[in-house]
């Protein structure tokens, strides 16, 4: 009698709302912390990461374009698919890391709640930290923040979804489009949320997710001259270093939020929001 054998998943790479493999052809196998092999995962090259420039900067003008209200709405809407999905993110969760049920179940739940917290503050946030200036002269003086572009977003290793939601989500409500650098150890929780994001209502290209070696991405990341920002929650002050030094070179922002607890109230900051944009100031006569 032969005996079956389970088929492995092999989850693509998220790259303008599509699902490509990597143009390497290279695969990784996705282990639990026990070792056993899981399922397999993209392992992104240089092309890759550029392909999901290039996507990123494509979706910038309709995104940023987008209302407020839309924007908050659409981030909703990917709660609102993350939660029909929770069971399925519970299960990878606990299959990939060490945790149980429960505490998978818990991460799963924050990482809900902090798309539903942020998708709050996607009107809110020009008012709070935008402002009219008094000047001297006869005018209306208006500073207000605004989207800087493309932005790259380095998740750590654990917790492989709640981190990622929650550096992803302050990004992107301003109108930034990301791309993300998924946990190295435990890929496969961010590889079935890009699959959730597929199904919502975000637009192909504002989240693009990449699964591999960190260290392999990390000098074109810095390098890139079309990437506008960097949030870096990886927690490597090796290739933090790398990073900082590219960006001084070619002037990107770049936020550490590395040893952060991912679980406590501080991560919903709305600060965090102003890690990725730009204040505009204009001035109107008055009267005109």
């Amino acid at each position: 009698m032969s005996t079956r054998l389970d088929i492995k998943k092999t989850y693509k790479l998220y790259i303008g709302g599509k699902f490509p493999r990597s143009e390497s052809g290279r695969y990784l196998p996705a282990h639990s912390s026990k070792g056993e092999h899981l399922d397999n995962f993209a392992h992104a090259s240089r092309k890759d990461f550029r392909d999901a420039v290039v996507a990123a900067r494509a979706a910038t003008g309709g995104w940023g374009k987008a209302t407020a209200y839309n924007r908050g709405q659409i981030l909703y809407r990917a709660a609102e698919m993350l939660q029909n999905r929770a069971g399925e993110l519970v299960n990878e969760i606990a299959r990939s890391t060490a945790v149980n049920a429960a505490k998978a179940k818990r991460e799963v739940t924050l990482a809900i709640d902090r798309l539903v917290y942020f998708a709050g503050w996607t009107d809110k946030y020009p008012q709070v930290f935008g402002s009219v200036n008094p000047v001297a002269s006869s005018h209306f003086n208006f500073t207000t923040p605004e989207p800087t572009g493309v932005v790259v977003v380095l998740a750590p290793d654990e917790p492989s979804l709640l981190a990622l939601v929650s550096l992803v989500a302050p990004a992107i409500l301003s109108g930034n489009t990301a791309i993300v650098v998924a946990s190295e150890k435990f890929p496969l929780p961010a590889a079935t949320f890009a699959e959730i994001l597929a199904t919502s209502d975000l637009p192909g290209g504002v989240v693009n997710i990449l699964t591999g070696k960190r260290a392999e991405l990390v000098p074109h990341i810095a390098s890139h001259m079309d990437v506008n920002a960097i949030v870096d929650g990886a927690g490597d002050a090796e290739l933090s270093a790398k990073l900082q030094a590219g960006v001084a070179i070619n002037l990107k922002r770049y936020a550490n939020h590395a040893a952060t607890d991912w679980f406590s109230a501080k991560v919903e900051d709305p600060y965090w929001i102003l890690d990725t944009v730009e204040f505009k100031t204009a001035w109107h006569p008055i009267g005109i």
